[in-house]
């Protein structure tokens, strides 16, 4: 059985800049994927995905600066540029090798044979199994999540229920209304922002006045920041606003959250105005920051106005329902003690308690931008030095012992 000082769980973003760090410290790892370099985003992304975040954002360390900063890479670019990044240092991956289990020791055990290292770093991501709410075993139509959504031919004929108004429901709902379907959204609480606000992208406001930088040490309530949607931007076509608006504009129905199914009927709440306005009132406080960091008079952004959501919609006639309805972490094959009780990895940016077990990738690990493709080299540079610490640390208590008689 080989051994290996680290083996690192994901070839994704935040594995592939986790081994660059550690290759540049000289140490030992591998880096082992269940598909290939970037799977996620090859397998569990819509065709005409398109980032959220502009180019100067989606930047991994020591790669060179995107032809167009300001644009938005498509999935097919992120895939390529995935795969170059880890040919420019040549990573040390292991395509098509699922890992079974890790046990203490560590020993991981996987498809293709069994390593033993000094360390574990689950580089899984955050987006790891899908999440369908309890209703949606009485759905009356076929449904499928988001993550395997791939476009709007992929789909039966009728109209569409989209369930979620976060980027991935808000952009699909646009998409397939588009495309000429019928399209209904039912949008649970949600958050708003316009995608340029006074000419910068809202990015680049959130950059100047600190949002992206924040620590998770600095929020009250950690697993509340970690749980905050997501703003409902588009980088398709260079950048689109996206809202509840923009969909009705569009011609796409409104609902407020789903609360269940009687017979054919879908069942909502009546919540979708109170949704939008709660929506654009966020919006406008951080507007209001933008607007103190730059100065000048702020732009006119006129509140999204939407009628209250049927009460039911019947779904004959419907031909799928699309769960835009988020994710969650799950880790069958980790067999030590590092989950909480919710089933998630517990640490301190990226550290457990178990010594030897990292996580990396994850949304809010250290800094609000944690998760994004340019925000990962922070932790991979943190975590690389850690384990080298560590590492150096155990060698030096093994020299100092006595040799054996």
């Amino acid at each position: 059985m080989p051994r290996v000082e680290t083996v690192i769980v994901g070839a994704g973003q935040a594995g592939l800049a986790l081994s660059r760090a550690l290759t540049r410290l000289g140490r030992g790892h591998v880096v082992l994927e269940r598909g290939r370099v970037g799977e996620r985003w090859r397998s569990e992304r819509w065709d005409s995905l398109a980032l959220l975040t502009p180019n100067w954002l989606s930047r991994l360390p020591g790669a060179p600066e995107h032809a167009d900063p300001d644009g938005f890479l498509r999935r097919e670019e992120l895939v390529s540029y995935l795969e170059r990044y880890a040919r420019s240092f040549g990573a040390p991956v292991h395509e098509g090798v699922t890992v079974l289990r890790v046990s203490p020791g560590f020993r991981v055990e996987t498809d293709a044979g069994t390593w033993w290292a000094d360390n574990v770093v689950v580089a899984s991501g955050a987006c790891d199994v899908p999440v369908l709410p309890a209703a949606a075993a009485a759905a009356p139509v076929p449904g499928l999540h988001a993550a395997a959504y791939r476009n709007p031919a992929a789909l039966p004929d009728g109209a569409i229920l989209v369930v979620g108004a976060g980027p991935s429901g808000q952009q699909i709902a646009l998409e397939l209304r588009r495309a000429g379907r019928e399209v209904l959204l039912s949008a649970g609480r949600h958050v708003r922002m316009p995608r340029r606000y006074r000419g910068r992208d809202a990015f680049a406001w959130l950059e100047e006045i600190g949002q992206l930088a924040t620590t998770i040490d600095e929020m009250p309530d950690a697993a509340a920041a970690r749980r905050a949607p997501s703003f409902p931007l588009d980088g398709r076509g260079g950048g689109e606003d996206l809202d509840l608006g923009v969909l009705a504009r569009a011609g796409v129905r409104l609902a407020g959250r789903l609360t269940g199914f009687r017979g054919d009927h879908a069942l909502f709440a009546d919540d979708l105005v109170e949704n939008a306005r709660a929506a654009d009132a966020s919006m406008r406080k951080l507007l209001a920051r933008f607007d103190a960091a730059g100065g000048g008079p702020p732009e006119e952004v006129a509140d999204v106005s939407v009628e209250p959501g049927p009460a039911s919609a019947d779904l004959a006639g419907f031909g799928a329902i699309v769960w835009a309805t988020g994710y969650r972490r799950e880790y069958p094959w980790l067999d030590v003690d590092v989950l909480d009780a919710d089933g998630e990895i517990a640490h301190k940016r990226g550290v457990t308690e178990e010594p030897g077990v990292y996580t990396i990738g994850m949304r809010f690990l250290h800094r609000r931008d944690s998760h994004f493709i340019g925000g990962v080299g922070r932790d991979a540079t943190f975590i690389a030095e850690h384990i080298a610490a560590r590492c150096g640390e155990r060698r030096r208590r093994t020299a100092s012992l006595p040799a054996a008689a």
